[in-house]
């Protein structure tokens, strides 16, 4: 009876956030409301198997997204996203290693929530690793809605004199699978997402199941060119990780998150920074507009960018392609790297 209500209190939280257009609403109003009820009446539970659901699924959604033309683009593009990913991995853990000196977070949660992408998978991953996945979510939110409601208008502040041009209309991307749709497909992309994302968690490596899950349904969709997952599907992972994230939040993680608030501006401001940095680099060494480039660095969703690139009269595909490509990588080696400084330096 209680993991039903907690389940119901994170679709009501999740559902009523979503529906008020907050960045990434639906986990977050999960993790409030669970959190909530947990505080207040000490009810909220969620086994494990809510976590081993909620990153197959997220897994599988990623993949999705990745289409033989992405991989097909990816030569043309790897100069440039090499230079993004090596950018963003040095501020993650620049980030990091200054956030553990002015807060009392331990290393592994201060990296995990700087890490520039993933971010409702972030926080579920970041429990797999020990470290404090409600602190990760709160900043993961910040990054991830200063990162699509902020930057944007930065960007078109400092570059307001730049004419742009491009190429593609990146606006119709398909981000859940296209249009190969289907009740037998997506049963199909289900066991597959499942089947390897078990196989990830028994290996026991860091975000193992949301890697092997992506990996397996981005297998089978270059393969066999079907994979597909609908909206409602990502949905509930949200929710499932929400939800399981907020039964672990107590009243003392409410007290400390005034110690949070230098933390969050750091990565408003370093993230910013690098954003202006990375996109002049990319401009200069690759030709591509001021404007362009600072989309290209910064860390909002792929999905997202295409939207906000278009508002901003960015109409390069590039964009979100490399968007795609550094969700992808972030999400598959960036975990790797953190397990790895965590060790070496905790």
């Amino acid at each position: 009876m209680d993991l039903l209500l907690t389940f119901l209190i994170g679709l009501a939280g999740g559902t009523l956030l979503f529906r008020l257009k907050v960045p990434g609403g639906m986990m977050v109003g999960a993790i409030v409301a669970v959190a909530a009820l947990s505080i207040a009446a000490g009810r909220a539970t969620m086994p494990s198997e809510a976590k081993l659901a909620a990153q197959s699924l997220a897994g599988a959604f990623i993949a999705c997204g990745v289409d033989n033309k992405d991989i097909r683009e990816l030569p043309k593009l790897w100069k440039p996203l090499l230079s993004v990913i090596v950018s963003l991995l040095v501020v993650n853990l620049l980030l990091g290693f200054l956030i553990t000196l002015c807060s009392p977070l331990d290393l592994t949660t201060a990296l995990m929530s700087t890490m520039p992408g993933g971010m409702s998978d972030a926080p579920i991953i970041a429990a797999d690793m020990g470290a404090d996945a409600s602190k990760v979510a709160i900043l993961q939110f910040v990054r991830m809605s200063t990162g699509i409601g902020l930057f944007p208008m930065l960007i078109l502040w400092v570059t307001k004199h730049e004419q742009e041009s491009g190429s593609d209309d990146a606006a119709g991307k398909q981000s859940a699978g296209g249009k190969q749709k289907g009740m037998p497909v997506f049963l199909l992309t289900l066991a597959v997402a499942f089947a390897f994302g078990l196989f990830g968690k028994r290996l026991g490596i860091p975000a193992g199941t949301l890697l092997f899950s992506m990996l397996g349904v981005m297998v089978l969709k270059l393969l066999w060119g079907k994979a597909y997952l609908p909206m409602w599907a990502k949905r509930l992972a949200q929710v499932l990780s929400g939800s399981y994230i907020g039964c672990g939040i107590t009243r003392n993680d409410v007290l400390e998150l005034r110690y949070l608030l230098l933390p969050a501006l750091l990565i408003l401001v370093v993230y910013f920074l690098n954003s202006l940095v990375t996109g002049y680099l990319l401009h200069r060494a690759f030709g591509y507009s001021r404007k362009t480039g600072m989309l290209m660095a910064t860390p909002a969703g792929a999905s997202d960018m295409a939207l906000i690139s278009a508002d901003l009269g960015v109409t390069d595909r590039a964009v979100v392609e490399l968007q795609i490509a550094r969700m992808v990588i972030v999400i598959a080696v960036f975990p790797q790297v953190i397990a790895l400084v965590s060790n070496l330096f905790s």
